[in-house]
């Protein structure tokens, strides 16, 4: 594995008494796309969240060698942490071109100079974006609203991207169509992603690599090669007995709308 542009180590999460991460540690390499996968509940949306300081937490995390442990979430995206959250977040009466703008006022201020340049390569990335550039984003459809999401967030050019469940809610053909263009914007951008995903087959597909997480522990991470077969992932979705991960929990029901499986 290259050096980590990301990595945390014993970093726990809470919300008010319950604790729901537990001593998480992962490493994601520059320029790679590392999923995030588990079952509901498994912690994945609070891992985004403490990784993007929205949430409180302690142990450490590290991006591109510095501690951001203590940052605010402000301070950590002008370091070049990237937030799409679970359910877009559009601003559904303002254009596409006006929602992509707002994004770039996140961006550092040496980097402000090259805005429009970027606003044109968010338009490469997601032609339908530009088709529609000065429609209202409340009247796009629930797939070309997740690519504004992920446009509007590129014009701040973080270094990492966190997606939370980008498939959410979208057919099957509009999330391959995302997937593939996520290719593109690690690709394009010269941007690393983590992304947390329901959809395993697909995620496995796109990831150079992949961390499970069942009860807010890792139960699982490494390349992705390892994972090809599904026996970890299923493993530890369905929480049967794993030497290598004893503490792998989840539903059934779940693990097999996710992997596949064919009964």
């Amino acid at each position: 594995m290259t050096a980590p542009l990301l990595e945390t180590r014993g970093l726990v999460a809470r919300y008010g008494s319950v604790q729901v991460l537990h001593g998480i540690d992962i490493a994601v390499p520059q320029g790679e796309i590392a999923v995030l996968l588990g079952p509901n509940g498994a912690g994945k949306t609070t891992l985004l969240r403490a990784i993007s300081r929205t949430v409180s937490t302690r142990g450490a995390i590290e991006f591109d060698a510095q501690d951001i442990t203590g940052r605010s979430a402000a301070r950590t995206a002008r370091a070049g942490v990237g937030h799409v959250p679970e359910g877009r977040g559009t601003f559904v009466d303002l254009t596409v071109e006006e929602n992509l703008r707002l994004g770039g006022l996140a961006r550092p201020r040496v980097r402000r100079a090259s805005a429009g340049q970027d606003l044109q390569l968010v338009y490469d990335t997601f032609p339908v974006l530009a088709e529609m550039r000065r429609r209202a984003a409340g009247l796009l459809s629930g797939g070309q609203q997740q690519m504004l999401a992920i446009g509007r967030a590129l014009m701040a050019r973080p270094r990492l991207l966190l997606i939370d469940e980008p498939s959410l809610g979208l057919a099957p053909l509009l999330t391959r169509q995302l997937f593939d263009v996520l290719v593109r914007v690690r690709d394009g951008w010269s941007t690393s992603l983590l992304i947390a995903e329901q959809n395993a087959r697909l995620s496995l597909e796109i990831a150079d690599r992949v961390i499970v997480l069942t009860g807010g522990r890792v139960a699982a991470a490494g390349p992705v090669a390892g994972f090809r077969d599904g026996d970890v992932i299923r493993h530890a979705y369905l929480g049967d007995a794993h030497p290598a991960h004893p503490e792998a929990v989840g539903g059934r029901d779940t693990a097999t709308r996710a992997i596949g499986d064919k009964k």
